[in-house]
C-alpha cells in the first residue's frame, strides 16, 4: 500500500474516531443508570460537580471499552458499576482519556481457576490458582460475584479499585507500585510507600505481631505493585482506618488521587 493510501486510511480512521467522540459527548446520561449509581456508597457523597463529571467519564468509558461476558450476559448494571469505580480513581487526575491503553473488560460470573507454570531451581510445575480479578496488558478480568458484593457494601476490599490501580500503575510503562508522578513528588512517594512495604514484608515473613499491618494484609506484601493496589483499596474503602494507622500513606494517596476520601466515606 502506497504512502498516499496509508495517509488516506489514517485520515479516515481519525475522522471516524472524532465523530465517535462527538457522539459520546452529546450522549445524555440515562436516569436508569443514575439510579444504579445512587446505590453505590461512594457516589452519594460526591459534589454535584463531581457527579456530573464522573457521569461524563462513565459514558466515555462504556462507549470506548469492549465488555465481554464469559458464560453470562453483560448487563447495564455491570458496565455502569465497573465504569464508576474505574473512573472514580481518575476523577481528579488529568488524563487525555479514561484508561486509553485499556481495550477490554472480561467478566466471569464466579471465581476463575487458571493454570500457571512456575519454575523453582530449574524444575517447572503446573499449578492451579483462583483469581477474582486480573489486570494484564490491555485487558482487565473481573468476577461479577465479588464485584457486585464489594461495590454495594463498604469493606476493606474492592476488586475493581484494585485492578484499575494496577492499570494506573502501568500508565508510566512499568508496574512497580509507582504511578505517574511529578518529579518533585517521586522521592517522598517512594520513601513513604516503600518504607511501609518493607515493614509489612518483615511482619508477613514472621507472620506474627501484625498490629496495624493487619489492615493491609499479607497479599499487600507480595510486591510493590500489589502493595500500591491494596493501599488504594483501603484509601477508598476504609479511609478512616488508613488515616488513623498510616497517616503518611493516606497523605500520599490523597495528594496523588486529589480526593479526600475521609469526606467521601462515612465513618
Amino acid at each position: 500500500m502506497g504512502g498516499i493510501a496509508l495517509f488516506t486510511l489514517y485520515l479516515f480512521f481519525a475522522y471516524r474516531k472524532k465523530q465517535k467522540l462527538i457522539y459520546i459527548e452529546k450522549t445524555p446520561f440515562k436516569e436508569s443508570h443514575r439510579k444504579l449509581l445512587s446505590k453505590l456508597p461512594h457516589y452519594k457523597n460526591l459534589s454535584d460537580t463531581d457527579k456530573q463529571k464522573i457521569e461524563r467519564s462513565i459514558i466515555r468509558f462504556v462507549y470506548t471499552k469492549e465488555f465481554i461476558g464469559v458464560k453470562m450476559e453483560v448487563t447495564d448494571e455491570m458496565k455502569i458499576v465497573i465504569a464508576f469505580y474505574a473512573c472514580l480513581l481518575l476523577l481528579h487526575i488529568e488524563t487525555d482519556n479514561c484508561y486509553d491503553n485499556l481495550d477490554t473488560i472480561i467478566i466471569y460470573p464466579s471465581p476463575v481457576v487458571l493454570k500457571d507454570v512456575r519454575e523453582n531451581g530449574g524444575i517447572y510445575t503446573k499449578e492451579d490458582f483462583i483469581i477474582d480479578g486480573q489486570s494484564a496488558n490491555d485487558t482487565v478480568i473481573l468476577v461479577w460475584h465479588d464485584v457486585k458484593f464489594e461495590a454495594y457494601h463498604l469493606r476493606h476490599d474492592n476488586v475493581i479499585i484494585h485492578e484499575f490501580a494496577h492499570e494506573i500503575d502501568f500508565m508510566d510503562g512499568e508496574i512497580d507500585g509507582v504511578p505517574p508522578l511529578e518529579n518533585s513528588k517521586y522521592h517522598e512517594w517512594t520513601s513513604v510507600l516503600y518504607g511501609e512495604y518493607q515493614k509489612l514484608n518483615d511482619v508477613a515473613i514472621k507472620d506474627r505481631e501484625w498490629g496495624k499491618y493487619k489492615l493491609l494484609g499479607s497479599y499487600a506484601a507480595t510486591n510493590e505493585a500489589e502493595f500500591f493496589a491494596v493501599v488504594t483499596e483501603r484509601f477508598f474503602e476504609a479511609p478512616h482506618s488508613l488515616h488513623t494507622h498510616f497517616p503518611e500513606l493516606y497523605k500520599e494517596l490523597k495528594d496523588f488521587y486529589k480526593i479526600d476520601t475521609l469526606s467521601l466515606v462515612s465513618n
